[in-house]
């Protein structure tokens, strides 16, 4: 923008420049404003040269602050100037003064049009730039046809082009329902072809803003992204000019892979292959240096790589090499770097299978969390709490205690509440629990919000066994001199239910528990004046016999608290004033708080609403989405023995249980049918509702129900809708968005080994990952939304058969953008049976409802566990077990045809150890296992098999074992194995299923067997 030889505007700078104050600049601004629009209404007299200085003189003013509400007319009239320095004056101005609705853009349309398809390259470029800086609608319905024909000519120069493609990415940004792309994947495709990396930079944009809204019309672009990449990350015909410190074009790499990233697979073998070993390339030559510049290029290509190979679920050597990396990355001194490493590791967790992995730089995070920034220490809590789990829960929370004394206010906050849910999810038992909440709130009491005392109330409330353990603690603190007033709160609860447990102790006298509780009184608020008050009632209550001592100090109390100026407190005096004087009818009055109905930790819910200093939203928050309400959290429950691992917690079903179906209702609750009893449908008070008030602990729609009860009998326990939805044949489902892959041989492989994708479409990708001891497992299934955009109205539904235990952890309904969602399933196995749980799934995403019925991995072969058994074990066993129901013998006809080796493989993989050399004839099979149940305990489980080896598709076989239900359901199952069964077209009706004579059909009026009997 030359502007050399117009002094009236050099010598109009400096005198704004020169002025003193703002009263000054503004009556200069006035004065030459009114100097130009004097000279505008002459415009006949105006040469070009004084019209130009004029309208720099406009902008100027105009980018001081200042309103230019004329003029308009005359800078429009620029762009028509056949001259370039008029046209450019014309173009830059019209650029900064005038926005996209302002109606004098529509005089220039076929001005700007006229220049676009004209040969003047010079005046193409300021067309392009100016509509690229503007992008109105308007200019998008009239323009966007010629800029894309510009866009693909091959006569352009290439700096046209690249105008031209950045010119149409903001067009299409702006208004993507007026520029039609359709049809453009075969051009996009042509135009990845480009050699000059100026045109592929700008095309590449275009390419990643076009995939975001829809990949699958752009397959094709695929193969050359990958072969971009190659030739960038072998240098291969890399112009100087676009070598930034030695890196071929750092940013074509990065919207290269970001483009990559919204393909959700990549199936062919080649180009998956091609692309890893680029990435590896990335990962392998990526190191850190001195020079800034250099870092900031390669480590942006980096992260990009980490995002996908992330994203493309590579194999876990990749992963562990990115982790690896990563750990260099945190150990630095160059706090820039530091901070993108633990951020990116932080990213890792949400990938399968990594998190034992970042276990190993476990002592170099807790390093960072001393770090003088608070962005780096922000970083590392995210990070430690995302990697903390049931191994190392002990370790983090007790560094997160440590820390927490010498905190930063800024994350004192942040830092409590996560130690709070960590402590809740992963406690080894309730009693450390209890010792970690009451260490937070004497360290951090201004810190700890009231949710977590009132959880801690909760657990003792509930456990009989933690509430001397609980009442001990609580007398223990009270002994400090300096008290946080929320320890007041718990202390004065906790002692007021149970210091009567504490009788027999030392110092646990019911005066001296007053004695001390009555020193913090003057001290107190009025909400925690009102707890001690109901402490000292209860208090006067577990005294018996009275002492007519402590009785005249409370009534004392009461009596000064009768005037007080707070309704609440003068109400409560008077009201145990009153009471205390029922005699033994005050046991009665005030005995010891039920216990509360089974509910879910708010504390999670209030980790996902924390601020976290990050421009995007961290991936830590993500996680904190995904494992909203989990189930490995505390349950409160009725009774829990203290100092013991948790229980696992699942519902009980019961087949005998169908007569009480009318007597008691079920509620859906999103992943698990619950029972509610009619009564606890309405709220009920209590006396902790009078203690607290407006902030009583949140409670769950309905309490825990006893073992003996069900959550699902039989299929008088669905609704009608549910029931049709839940038998359709997976045949029938309907569904307009088609699954990529064979979802049965997903399942098949899911039989086999613990992790993998259950299911995949393109919006969302479900996988498991499971581990099995004896008769218990725990799935995990991973919700991943693939896109940008979230996927609403989630629901997800286990319809388990009855010889299974399943509750899943509660869904959330919307899955954020391209985040992942972790999904506990925990399961017991009641009894044998070949039976398959069903998860009835369904979301959202725009306008399009999916629904999918998927057969869990929670097959028989799960809880079996191989055994090596000699023989001199063997045959004193198989020969005890003599004839039906405990051995069946059956010859099985249209086998597969499997050589011995490959039959073993295959035994071997269904958890059956075959023993070779124990029978005998070379041609026989002998295998043991042992099957884990709730019914059959541990029982051991011996197969023969006796093949033809001039016939491999029949074979005699053996099944023994000390359960005749286990029996013949082993014996079923290893048949289906090995024979090739095809699959039958959909039936209109459903057929009554066979039952065996000898053998009780438990899973005949169960739903998910009649689904699985189905599929």
């Amino acid at each position: 923008m030359a502007m050399s030889g117009m002094r009236g505007l050099s010598v109009f700078i400096s005198d704004i420049r020169n002025c003193q104050n703002k009263e000054q600049e503004r009556l200069r601004v006035d004065k030459e404003l009114g100097n130009i629009r004097n000279r505008f209404k002459n415009e006949k007299g105006l040469t070009p040269y004084e019209k130009k200085k004029y309208v720099w003189k406009m902008l100027y003013i105009y980018m001081l602050g200042y309103d230019v509400d004329f003029g308009h007319m005359e800078v429009v009239s620029l762009i028509s100037a056949p001259k370039y320095a008029e046209k450019q004056v014309g173009y830059i101005v019209t650029s900064c003064m005038l926005n996209e609705n302002h109606d004098f853009l529509r005089l220039i349309i076929n001005c700007v049009r006229n220049d676009i398809i004209g040969r003047n390259e010079t005046f193409q470029c300021l067309a392009l730039t100016m509509v690229g800086n503007i992008g109105g609608r308007e200019f998008a319905e009239s323009l966007a046809p010629d800029v894309q024909k510009l866009l693909i000519s091959s006569s352009c120069r290439p700096l046209v082009r690249k105008k031209a493609a950045l010119c149409l990415l903001r067009l299409y940004r702006k208004n993507p329902d007026v520029v039609n792309v359709d049809g453009w994947s075969d051009r996009m495709t042509q135009l990845l072809d480009e050699r000059d990396l100026g045109v592929l930079t700008a095309v590449m944009s275009l390419l990643v803003a076009l995939v975001s809204k829809n990949y699958d019309a752009y397959w094709g672009c695929l193969p050359k992204c990958v072969r971009i990449l190659e030739r960038l990350s072998r240098n291969q015909d890399i112009p100087q000019d676009y070598m930034y410190y030695g890196i071929p074009s750092p940013w074509l790499q990065v919207k290269t892979m970001r483009a990559l990233q919204y393909f959700p697979t990549i199936e062919d073998p080649n180009i998956r292959r091609s692309l890893f070993e680029v990435l590896q390339r990335i990962l392998m030559g990526t190191d850190i240096v001195k020079n800034v510049n250099k870092n900031n290029a390669s480590h942006a290509v980096l992260f990009e790589a980490l995002a996908l190979v992330m994203h493309l679920d590579a194999e876990k050597e990749m992963m562990s090499q990115c982790v690896a990396l990563l750990g260099k990355f945190i150990a630095v001194r160059e706090p820039n770097i530091r901070y993108l490493g633990l951020e990116n590791m932080t990213r890792m967790l949400m990938v399968i299978d990594v998190q034992d992995i970042i276990k190993k730089h476990q002592a170099q995070i807790i390093t960072s969390l001393k770090d003088p920034d608070i962005s780096i220490r922000r970083r590392a809590l995210d990070l430690l709490y995302g990697m903390c789990d049931v191994t190392n829960a002990k370790d983090i929370v007790e560094e997160l205690l440590q820390y927490l004394s010498t905190a930063d206010f800024a994350m004192c906050e942040e830092l409590a509440l996560k130690a709070a849910i960590l402590a809740e999810k992963f406690a080894p038992d309730l009693s450390w629990y209890v010792d970690v909440i009451l260490q937070l709130i004497d360290k951090a009491g201004d810190f700890v919000s009231d949710d977590i005392w009132y959880r801690v109330v909760q657990f003792v409330t509930n456990n009989d066994d933690l509430q001397p353990y609980a009442a001990v603690k609580a007398r223990e603190y009270l002994d400090k001199p300096a008290l946080h007033e929320t320890m007041v709160k718990v202390s004065a609860y906790i002692l007021g239910e149970y210091s009567h447990l504490l009788a027999r102790r030392p110092g646990c006298s019911p005066k001296e528990i007053f004695s001390v509780l009555h020193e913090k009184l003057p001290t107190v608020s009025i909400s925690t004046i009102a707890i001690l008050l109901s402490t000292y009632a209860k208090i006067l209550m577990h005294t018996q016999p009275p002492d007519p001592e402590l009785q005249d100090h409370i009534w004392a109390i009461f009596n000064k608290y009768e005037s007080c100026i707070d309704a609440e407190i003068q109400q409560r005096a008077v009201e145990y004033f009153t009471l205390s004087k029922k005699g033994v009818a005050l046991m009665d009055i005030l005995a010891e708080m039920p216990k509360f109905p089974e509910r879910q930790s708010a504390l999670i819910k209030k980790a996902e609403d924390t601020e976290i200093d990050t421009a995007e939203q961290s991936a830590i928050k993500l996680r904190a989405q995904q494992q909203q309400h989990t189930s490995n959290a505390l349950v409160v429950t009725d009774q829990r023995p203290a100092n013991r691992s948790l229980p696992v917690k699942v519902p009980s079903i019961n087949n005998n249980a169908e007569a009480n179906t009318a007597d008691r209702g079920l509620t859906e609750v999103n992943g698990t049918l619950s029972r509610v009893d009619p009564q606890s449908a309405t709220p009920s008070a209590d006396l902790l509702s009078d203690l607290l008030g407006p902030l009583a602990i949140e409670g769950p729609p309905s309490a825990a129900a006893p073992d003996d009860q069900n959550l699902i009998s039989g299929l008088e326990g669905v609704s009608n809708s549910s029931d049709a939805l839940a038998l359709a044949p997976l045949e029938e489902q309907s569904n307009s968005v088609q699954p990529i892959g064979n979802i049965a041989e997903r399942f098949r492989a899911l039989c086999l080994k613990d992790s993998g994708v259950l299911y995949e479409d393109p919006y969302i990708q479900i996988g498991v990952k499971a581990e099995w001891q004896a008769h218990h497992g725990r799935l995990v299934l991973f919700l991943g939304n693939k896109n940008t955009s979230p996927l609403v109205s989630v629901q997800a539904l286990i319809l388990p058969p009855s010889h299974l235990k399943m509750e899943l952890s509660l869904v959330p309904e919307t899955i954020p953008p391209r985040a992942q969602v972790q999904c506990p399933l925990e399961v017991v196995n009641l009894r044998p049976s070949r039976d398959v749980a069903v998860l009835d799934f369904s979301y959202k995403f725009g306008t399009i409802m999916v629904n999918v019925k998927l057969r869990l991995p929670a097959v028989l072969n799960k809880f079996l566990q191989p055994i090596s058994v000699a023989a001199e074990e063997f045959f004193p066993q198989w020969r005890s077990l003599s004839g039906p129901p405990l051995k069946l013998q059956e010859v099985v006809r249209g086998v597969k045809p499997l050589s011995l080796p490959e039959m073993a493989n295959l035994f071997n993989s269904f958890q059956l150890m075959v023993t070779p050399g124990l029978d005998p004839n070379p041609n026989n099979l002998v295998a043991s296992t042992t099957f884990y149940s709730e019914s059959t305990r541990a029982m051991l489980c011996l197969i023969r098999v006796e093949t033809d080896p001039s016939d491999r598709t029949q074979l005699r076989m053996t099944v023994a074992s000390g359960d005749p239900l286990l029996t013949f359901e082993l014996k079923e199952f290893i048949k289906e194995q090995l024979v090739s069964i095809p699959t039958p077209s959909p039936m209109p009706a459903l057929a009554p299923p066979q039952v065996q004579p000898t053998i009780p059909a438990t899973g005949a009026t169960d739903p998910g067997a009649i689904l699985a009997g189905l599929l």
